[in-house]
């Protein structure tokens, strides 16, 4: 029996699947541990992705905006999107990126707010891969309160002016298609802006020490100019950005636990091959407390993130739901890849084992899509009726 499977078997995780749902998991764990795991190393080391070949190869399959209906989506469950999320990250959190930001957040903005003519226009191509979208919400001065932003519309004419500044976005310097919210006389206010429109730039970030297996860039609206039907629809104020967050937050939920359960199972299988002391360092009680603690949280988190998949799937899953779910599944995410830090000694800082790296990922997951802070504040404003994020 696998590594994997014990820590299956321990929680009795298959059986609170369907067959389908453990299909769609098996197929995407096979296809990230073949295409995806045998470059991600030296992928993470140059600090490059080939992101229009993988895109390619994730529409292919059918994960990019796969819990989307129509136009060319697969249409699955939310607990099925999840599963895929978990066997993506735990390979990598930027290919877990890639797939959230195209799919949660640009591919979803579009699908949930924009009118049938950009559905048409740009969802097929983003499904099967061969266009690439962004989202363009946080700001230099503006992350954790968007409210703020300064980029903003005006009209001129029948037209849409756009300017300012995004930043720490994913896929910009790639896209074909960036979804950016500005502030307009009328309130907040989404559009889908084509990436070669003059004045659009998308410079990319480097020297990153997290999400090196990511396209992470700033982008640059400098008078650029929109017809009218550019502007999303159905999104008014900041409920619109924020819906789009919790569909990526959802996705987090489950895969914060892939790169957990990568750790751990690495963790256990260097520890019964390492030889301590004339045995085995699996065989020392402290070894195996930590092996147990770590499984035991690990488990928790997949039965939390089962839970909150059920209660997506059955329209009845609240904001601050995903906020506990994000707020648990990162954080313990992130205690277990440092404690397996520990059982690999100094080669769990080496890029031949994946715990090192999935801890640097794992600290930009802590804080995008929400801070632990806010998500926080989101559960106690939950609990007692008080906001206290000023």
């Amino acid at each position: 029996m696998s590594d994997a499977q014990t820590l299956a078997e321990l929680f009795a995780l298959d059986t609170l699947l369907d067959p389908e749902e453990i299909a769609i998991r098996d197929t995407v764990r096979k296809f990230a541990s073949e295409r995806i795991r045998p470059h991600i190393a030296e992928w993470f080391e140059a600090g490059a992705l080939p992101v229009r070949d993988l895109a390619r190869e994730l529409g292919g399959l059918g994960l990019l905006g796969m819990h989307l209906e129509g136009y060319g989506c697969a249409g699955t469950s939310a607990t099925s999107y999840g599963l895929a999320c978990l066997e993506v990250e735990a390979v990598d959190s930027g290919i877990r990126s890639l797939v959230s930001v195209q799919g949660s957040l640009a591919m979803f903005a579009i699908h949930h707010y924009g009118s049938e003519e950009q559905k048409q226009q740009w969802l097929p191509g983003m499904a099967a891969g061969t266009t690439i979208g962004c989202f363009g919400l946080t700001e230099p001065d503006f992350g954790s309160n968007p409210g703020g932003m300064r980029t903003h519309a005006k009209r001129d004419g029948d037209d849409w002016v756009l300017n300012g500044t995004k930043m720490w976005i994913t896929n910009g310097s790639v896209a074909d298609v960036a979804v950016v919210w500005a502030r307009t006389e009328d309130g907040i206010r989404g559009f889908v802006v084509p990436t070669d429109s003059p004045g659009f730039s998308a410079p990319e970030i480097t020297a990153k020490m997290s999400l090196r297996a990511s396209v992470t860039s700033e982008l640059v609206l400098e008078d650029v100019r929109l017809p009218a039907e550019a502007m999303l629809p159905e999104a008014k104020g900041l409920s619109g950005p924020l819906g789009c967050l919790n569909e990526a937050r959802f996705g987090i939920v489950f895969g914060a636990l892939g790169a957990a359960r990568d750790c751990l199972e690495t963790a256990i299988e260097y520890a019964t091959q390492r030889t301590v002391f004339d045995k085995s360092l699996a065989a020392y009680q402290i070894t195996q407390v930590k092996i147990a603690d770590m499984a035991l949280e690990l488990g928790k988190g997949h039965l939390l993130a089962y839970h909150l998949g059920r209660r997506k799937d059955a329209g009845t899953l609240r904001p601050e739901q995903v906020s506990t779910g994000k707020l648990n599944n990162v954080r313990e995410a992130i205690a277990i890849a440092r404690e397996c830090r520990t059982i690999l000694g100094a080669n769990g800082i080496t890029l031949e084992y994946p715990v090192i790296r999935h801890a640097n990922n794992l600290e930009s997951v802590l804080t995008y899509e929400g801070t632990s802070e806010v998500h926080q504040l989101t559960i106690g404003r939950a609990l007692t009726g008080e906001a206290a994020f000023r």
